[in-house]
Formats: C-alpha cells, sequence, structure tokens
C-alpha cells in the first residue's frame, strides 16, 4: 500500500474513533515497574477494569514479591473483571519473576537514566513482555514516542484495509507514529486500543461491525465471520490432536533425555572404576618396586664393605716383619778362689 493512502486511511480511523469512543489518560505518578505491571494487565481489557484490579493487586499483597509468589490461580480470581483474567495472570507473574531474576529487586528506575533503545531492549528480554507492553511502558513511562497495539487492533486495522495480512502477523502497523503527532501519542492510543478491545471481546457484535463499516464501507467481505458449529468442532478436534502430538514429542524428548543422561552415568561410573582399577594397579607396583630396592640394597651392603676392605688393605703399605734375633747368653768362665 502507497504511504499516502496508508495515512489517508489511519486519519479515516483516527476521526471515527473520536466519535466513538473517549480518551484515557493514566496516572502519571506510576513507576517504571507499575507501568509495566500495569500494561500485563491492559493489554486486552478497558482501562476502567484494569484501573480497578491493578487496585486491588496493590491492596490484597503487602509487596510485588507477595504477588511473585502467588499462584496463577490465584491471581486469575482476583483478575476477573478483565476479558481474559487467566493470560493477564500469567504475562504479570512471568514479568514479576523475569525482573526479579534479573535485577533482584522490583526497582526499575535507573532504566529511566539510560536511553530509550536501551531501556526498551532490556523490556523486551523480560519473560511474558510484549510488544503491547514495551510500547506501552514506552509511551507512558520513558516519554517516547510508540502507540501501544495490541492483536484486537491488528485485526481492525486489516480488516478497513490499512495494513495487510503479512503485516499483522508480524504485529506492527506501519506509519502509524508518523500520522500522529507525538503530543497526541497517549490520547490516541487509548482511542485506538478501546477499538481493539471492542473488536477483540466481540468480533460479531452489531456495534464493531458498524464502527468498521464507517471507517470503510467496503470491508464487508473482510468483516469476521461466524464459523459453523462443524467447522468450530473440527477445528477444537484439530487443536486437540495437535496438542497431544506435542506432549506426545515432549514425553519422547524427555524419555530420550533421560536414557541419555542414564546411559552418561553408567559410562561415567565405568571409566571411574577402571581410573580406580588402574590407580589402585599402579599404587601396588609402586609398592612391589619399592620393596625389590629395599632388599637389593640389603644384599649388597656387604659386598659394599667387602670391597671396603678389600681397598683398604691395598691401601696400606705392607709391614715389614723383622725378625727378633735371640739373644745369645755366654757363660764366663767362674774365677776359682785359691784354696
Amino acid at each position: 500500500m502507497a504511504s499516502n493512502n496508508r495515512a489517508a486511511q489511519i486519519s479515516k480511523v483516527l476521526k471515527v474513533v473520536r466519535r466513538n469512543f473517549k480518551p484515557v489518560e493514566p496516572p502519571k505518578e506510576r513507576s517504571l515497574l507499575e507501568h509495566l505491571l500495569f500494561s500485563c494487565c491492559l493489554e486486552t481489557s478497558l482501562h476502567e477494569p484494569t484501573e480497578k484490579v491493578f487496585e486491588s493487586l496493590s491492596q490484597e499483597y503487602y509487596d510485588w514479591n507477595e504477588v511473585r509468589v502467588t499462584s496463577i490461580r490465584e491471581l486469575t480470581d482476583l483478575m476477573k473483571p478483565l476479558n481474559d483474567p487467566l493470560e493477564a495472570a500469567t504475562r504479570l507473574k512471568r514479568v514479576l519473576q523475569s525482573v526479579f531474576e534479573t535485577h533482584y529487586s522490583f526497582d526499575l528506575e535507573p532504566l529511566k537514566k539510560q536511553n530509550i533503545g536501551q531501556t526498551t531492549k532490556q523490556l523486551q528480554k523480560y519473560n511474558g513482555s510484549t510488544d503491547f507492553t514495551v510500547s506501552y511502558v514506552t509511551q507512558n513511562a520513558l516519554g517516547g514516542h510508540s502507540i501501544p497495539v495490541n492483536q484486537g487492533l491488528l485485526t481492525a486495522m486489516q480488516v478497513v484495509g490499512v495494513i495487510s495480512e503479512s503485516e499483522a502477523k508480524q504485529g506492527r502497523v506501519p506509519g502509524l507514529e508518523r500520522a500522529v503527532p507525538k503530543s497526541k501519542g497517549i490520547e490516541v492510543g487509548s482511542l485506538l486500543h478501546q477499538l481493539g478491545v471492542e473488536l477483540q471481546r466481540s468480533p460479531y457484535g452489531p456495534g464493531i461491525r458498524k464502527i468498521l463499516l464507517e471507517i470503510d464501507p467496503d470491508c464487508k467481505s473482510r468483516l469476521p465471520k461466524r464459523v459453523s458449529k462443524k467447522a468450530e468442532q473440527e477445528a477444537k478436534e484439530a487443536e486437540a490432536a495437535a496438542k497431544a502430538e506435542a506432549t506426545a514429542k515432549a514425553a519422547a524428548a524427555k524419555a530420550a533425555a533421560e536414557a541419555k543422561a542414564k546411559s552418561d552415568s553408567s559410562k561415567k561410573e565405568a571409566a571411574a572404576v577402571v581410573a580406580k582399577k588402574k590407580k589402585v594397579a599402579k599404587a601396588a607396583a609402586k609398592v612391589t618396586s619399592v620393596g625389590k630396592k629395599k632388599t637389593t640394597k640389603k644384599k649388597a651392603a656387604p659386598k659394599k664393605v667387602v670391597k671396603k676392605k678389600k681397598k683398604v688393605a691395598k691401601s696400606k703399605p705392607a709391614k715389614k716383619v723383622v725378625k727378633k734375633k735371640k739373644k745369645t747368653t755366654t757363660k764366663r768362665p767362674t774365677k776359682r778362689k785359691p784354696r
């Protein structure tokens, strides 16, 4: 679609929604985290019931950490005024858990000091966040120009010919921010949001059909059509079969992973046993080698002593044996005394 034609169609859409809906401005004193959590509840519901639910969350629980550890069933019961309490509770709990795991606190105000691009990338990383929640926070908490678009609004824009089917699948409305001044962004965002919620809440109702035909009288063939009971039953059966197949695949994958883990653990145990045996054999061989060395040393010791003695004997000069002469005693003649 040409950009001029698209801009004209968007202008026509805005003109009609201004006649059928009233703009809503959210409270400005909310923190970045509160805007994020509020958008999780708001995505497919109107502002008034969402405000009541958000107030109940703030009063019923001590802090957001208590909401984080609360079961989805309990949160769903509290969010019954919304159009999709289960989905809203799931988004809210996932976002709180992801924020806590990322920052170990619930203070996101430091993100405002970064530029908008970095902050939006961080918001997109949170589990449970959607394009709608990121755009809502960008517009209402960060002061950026990004109009939040929910699934109902995408369907409405496709019906009146503003976007194509492929663009609707991508979840974007090209040229929407260019056609709306930044100063009117919050006002227009709330009006378009109401249009999307009305279509998603009652796609076959006379009220939404009247609004869409007022925007584009030629869109009658593109209006949502009721599905026959037979087709609806077939769709349910196909969905159930797909779920069963997915469950079977998941079970098979889990079993394969467990078998692999078991085989890996058995291999590790076998390797550990072999390593232990090698270690024991090595230690035994070491002990025997040490014993052999000791015995050889003990046997060789006397030889060394003998050798030393021999060496000592050789090194000492041989003593001369001096034969002692026998003393010869000569008897002197005795003088006889004269008589």
